[in-house]
């Protein structure tokens, strides 16, 4: 499982702005947890985060590894908002089956269980989570998530990961673009893999590179699609993949 920081927003102002930045809509908190993330004015990744409502503040659970670049970017932000932003000790713990009275269901599906921020680290976890995330087709941050990613060819709107009624945030303009405007041409996409293939390795269509594969789990995986050559049998090294979801 991917370490995670958990940090906590806190302040009048915490909400609004955080409104005005992330790509769902905050006031879903009031639901459950929030699957949100931060882009670049030109509508690119930067970082993938859930948010919990918590009594003194919400909670933003992410990557370790883009912990310290997401602090830098919201203190960046913060202007003079009366917002806090500060780490906290909170570990994150997560199950299959219906959330404990501490937990969260995870917003992105059913199948993936609960989420919970506890004092102490998780020790009893025995869960295959990459198979769960090949199976139901459900990217992470720094494989499928990447600085070159266009949240909507992640499937951010299947994952419940963004909102296009809730106005303005950073890099709203392209990812509505993208939604209303234009067809998407490239993007994630489940794979049946038969042979050797390497997670990195291209997934070549007649000769022309067709895309990348980028999870494996036993002979299925998630790849990186250009979908108008992504039909029929394809290769990855000497290994034979075949679209299985479209």
């Amino acid at each position: 499982m991917t370490k995670r920081r958990i940090l906590k927003l806190s302040g009048p102002n915490a909400r609004d702005f955080l409104q005005g930045l992330i790509t769902n809509d905050i006031d879903r908190l009031d639901e459950g947890l929030v699957y949100a993330a931060l882009l670049t004015p030109q509508g690119k990744y930067i970082a993938d985060f859930f948010l919990a409502a918590v009594p003194d503040g919400i909670l933003l659970d992410v990557a370790e590894s883009l912990g310290d670049a997401l602090m830098q970017r919201l203190m960046m932000y913060k202007l003079r908002a009366d917002v806090t932003i500060a780490p906290t000790a909170l570990h994150l713990h997560r199950g299959l089956g219906d959330a404990p009275d501490d937990g969260y269901a995870d917003p992105r599906h059913t199948a993936l269980g609960w989420r919970a921020y506890r004092d102490s680290p998780q020790k009893d976890d025995t869960t295959d989570w990459t198979a769960l995330r090949v199976a139901y087709l459900i990217p992470e941050t720094g494989i499928e998530l990447t600085p070159d990613t266009f949240i909507l060819e992640a499937g951010f709107e299947r994952l419940a990961g963004v909102d296009f009624k809730k106005g303005c945030y950073v890099g709203q303009e392209v990812t509505a673009r993208m939604k209303h405007k234009t067809e998407l041409r490239k993007g994630l996409a489940q794979v049946q893999i038969s042979g050797a293939a390497d997670t990195g390795t291209e997934i070549l269509s007649n000769g022309k590179i067709a895309g990348t594969l980028l999870s494996r789990t036993a002979d299925a995986g998630i790849a990186y699609l250009r979908y108008d050559r992504a039909i029929g049998e394809m290769k990855a090294g000497e290994a034979t993949v075949i679209r299985t979801d479209g």
